[in-house]
């Protein structure tokens, strides 16, 4: 089925969705005794976090590095595993934010670098990758990624280290729990499920199959999707779990085709949903069923082993997914596509077509929050993330009367000449909540042939409040 075109409508620029639900994005928890191993050392580390009122500093990020010591921005995420395309994607907005931050001067004085910790994706191997984090990394400043297979396991460890971070998880508890450090521009994957539901019902679809993987993050999905469908009035014709490690997904495709859905609802990370596409072709008279994702499809691996499995035209007319509305033109993406198109065929573990890391979540949100702490590390004369921590909001939210600016070499100066500044990026405005979350708006996305990224409409926060409750 061709993909049919969305009647796009611009957002507000302070339009917010609905408040956060529960979201666990990109979690997968490995075995069952990973899981134990993990929830009980998170338990140790909130106990401590609340033990020690913010934490204990280690020498990493409490002591002033010395002139001209570059500081390190840790990418914590997986590398390897299922969720393997994660770092790298993260890496990417690295290795663009930080090329742009050195190219206008660095900050207070310091260059800064990228380093990698693999989590492998696994909450109970996070822990002490983390933990060695901390004690090899000097001049440690941020981190970003904490992923939803890890950040319940890790964010409260970062946290007792007084570390600032920024995250691509969006799971409940940091809805409602109050991690000073902690740093959030991605929407809860309830909202996700909402959004693909808003997607089906636009394309007119009136049965959808779900086959999500059996990864906490993935499977979280579900309960809130299969409400939204009930809803919506569309009809569930089959739920199917994809065991990650499977190399083969024969019957979960068969029930599926015997099912005869309209589109399928899905997120299943790693080689389990090419495969499966590969499958339902093979079972379903050399066809594919049309494929509405979430947003962690936006990235190239996905893109370009989906095409491999399917084909590039017939997949690429036939998927959709959810995405959050980027900007993609005007001053703050041309900076942005400017940084981190330099950094193509440079980042280590980036495959497929670089331009899409250009709409994917990380690569947006994540760009902005390394503009947002190095601007707040200026303003705040101090490269410890207690004390630019605070500044992070201001320079998010603005104050009234405050310049806009769009990129770090045009803000910087103006902070470094005390004036008030609102730092708008390519992933639009921001406005932190006291949890310090701040979501935009969805925007949906296809792809074309080449791999490219096509936004053919937007999502209304009325669309979602409808299918919500």
């Amino acid at each position: 089925m061709k993909s049919r075109m969305f009647r796009p409508a611009a957002p507000a620029a302070g339009d917010r969705r609905p408040s956060p639900g529960p979201r666990a994005r990109h979690q997968r928890p490995g075995r069952l005794l990973a899981v134990a191993i993990a929830a009980a050392g998170m338990a140790a580390a909130l106990v401590l976090a609340a033990c020690s009122s913010g934490g204990s500093s280690t020498a990493s990020s409490s002591a002033s590095p010395s002139s001209g010591a570059r500081l390190t921005v840790a990418d914590v995420a997986p590398f390897s595993g299922p969720d393997a395309a994660l770092g790298p994607t993260y890496l990417a907005s690295c290795y663009g934010a930080t090329s742009a931050i050195n190219a206008a001067g660095g900050v207070l004085g310091h260059m800064l670098t990228c380093k990698s910790v693999d989590t492998r994706g696994d909450p109970a191997d996070a822990v002490p990758a983390v933990n060695q984090m901390f004690a090899s990394t000097p001049n440690l400043a941020l981190v970003i990624g904490c992923t939803s297979d890890e950040a319940a396991s890790v964010a409260p460890i970062i946290n007792s280290h007084k570390m600032a971070m920024f995250c691509m998880t969006g799971q409940s508890e940091f809805d409602h729990t109050h991690f000073p450090y902690f740093y959030r521009l991605v929407p809860p994957d309830l909202e996700e499920s909402y959004a693909m539901t808003v997607i089906a019902q636009k394309l007119g679809y009136k049965r959808i199959a779900l086959a999500f993987g059996n990864d906490i993050g993935s499977q979280t999905f579900i309960q809130p999707a299969v409400a939204a469908l009930k809803k919506a009035g569309i009809t569930l014709t089959t739920n199917q779990s994809l065991d990650l490690k499977a190399t083969t997904f024969r019957t979960e495709a068969a029930a599926i085709v015997q099912s005869h859905p309209d589109a399928i609802m899905t997120e299943a990370l790693g080689s389990a949903d090419p495969t499966l596409f590969s499958e339902i072709k093979q079972l379903n008279g050399g066809k594919i069923i049309p494929i509405i994702g979430t947003s962690a499809a936006i990235s190239p691996a996905f893109y370009k082993s989906s095409a491999a499995a399917v084909g590039a035209n017939e997949f690429s007319s036939n998927f959709h997914a959810d995405n959050l509305v980027v900007l993609s033109s005007g001053p703050a993406y041309q900076a942005f596509s400017k940084a981190l198109l330099s950094q193509q065929g440079k980042v280590p573990g980036a495959t497929g077509n670089f331009t899409t890391y250009l709409s994917a979540p990380g690569g947006v949100h994540l760009y902005d929050g390394m503009n947002l702490a190095a601007l707040a590390m200026i303003m705040s004369k101090s490269t410890n993330p207690s004390v630019y921590g605070p500044d992070i909001v201001k320079i998010g939210d603005g104050v009234p009367g405050a310049t806009v600016c769009y990129s770090f070499a045009q803000c910087a100066p103006l902070v470094k000449a005390g004036k008030a500044v609102k730092y708008v990026g390519p992933g639009g405005p921001t406005s932190f909540d006291s949890f310090h979350d701040s979501t935009g708006l969805f925007q949906v996305d296809t792809y074309t042939p080449s791999g490219q990224v096509k936004v053919v409409g937007t999502i209304s926060p009325a669309e979602l409040r409808a299918l919500a409750g």
